[in-house]
């Protein structure tokens, strides 16, 4: 069997399967089966594969088409221009998510802080806090995560990136985390747990891979942004920027609740290319 047949007849299964994007997913997994570039794919269409080089394309695509996230069947996924390591037990990043990166760099670049310090909670793979390191050469990092599977992954990436240095990692549930053991930061920046259990919107394979402790929280998903924010509003400098993403009908209520924590100058929502809330940010 050729490539060009293997290739072919996954897009179209794919397409059947009603996966969102059939052509990207099969050049992203063969490619990664027969491990060369997505490019090769095309210089090589006429060529011949192996019994075993067909078998391991199959069972890449067979994972994809019963719903398994393409970032978890490759080990990685791409943030900011960097490659983070992810698996099973920890949250994909997702290309929203860079906004916090653009803000937190954008604020240090403003305000000319020379040794920025920056809290990441609830860090996952560390793809925010990293980003920001990778960007700004001389700024010191705390990222706390609790949950064992992305505690690992979180280490994995600090060494991938050789980031030891300059990042201090914290086994921790930040609701429980004492954090007048910290000195105080120039930045706090997180993506939370912020969809409501009950949410429409979710994604069936996303509840069905990702893990709920990640996507999930109580109080209409408002639970934990609001209790991190009361735990870290202290640990803020002035001048000092605090970045929240959040979910997309959560901005009014956010807003008044940053609003009311009476230690902000100002307090804006941030939209998505979508126009939905992404962002909160709060400056000191």
């Amino acid at each position: 069997m050729k490539l060009k047949d293997v290739f072919e007849k996954s897009v179209q299964f794919f397409k059947d399967k009603k996966i969102d994007t059939p052509r990207l997913d099969a050049e992203l997994l063969i490619a990664h089966a027969l491990k060369f570039d997505r490019v090769q794919i095309y210089v090589k269409y006429e060529q011949p594969l192996s019994v075993s080089e067909v078998t391991a394309c199959r069972e890449l695509v067979r994972r994809r088409s019963q719903g398994e996230p393409v970032a978890y069947i490759l080990g990685e996924k791409g943030f900011y221009g960097l490659l983070f390591n992810v698996g099973v037990g920890v949250l994909i990043p997702r290309p929203e998510t860079e906004a916090i990166v653009e803000q937190a760099l954008n604020f240090i670049t403003k305000k000319k802080i020379e040794n920025p310090r920056i809290l990441d909670l609830g860090a996952g793979t560390g793809c925010i806090g990293f980003s920001i390191l990778k960007n700004s050469p001389l700024a010191k990092l705390v990222s706390i995560e609790k949950s064992e599977q992305a505690f690992a992954f979180l280490e994995s990436n600090l060494s991938k990136l050789e980031l030891s240095d300059r990042a201090t990692l914290i086994k921790d549930d930040v609701t429980k985390f004492e954090f007048s053991l910290l000195e105080p930061f120039d930045i706090i920046v997180s993506n939370p747990p912020y969809i409501a259990k009950n949410d429409p919107m979710t994604e069936a394979m996303v509840k069905k891979f990702e893990p709920s402790e990640a996507l999930f929280a109580n109080n209409n998903g408002l639970e934990l942004v609001m209790k991190w924010s009361v735990q870290t509003k202290e640990l803020l400098k002035s001048p000092g920027i605090m970045l929240f993403e959040i979910g997309h009908k959560q901005g009014p209520t956010l807003k008044q609740h940053f609003e009311g924590l009476k230690v902000f100058s100002e307090v804006q929502i941030i939209k998505d290319l979508s126009g939905l809330d992404r962002i909160i940010k709060s400056v000191r």
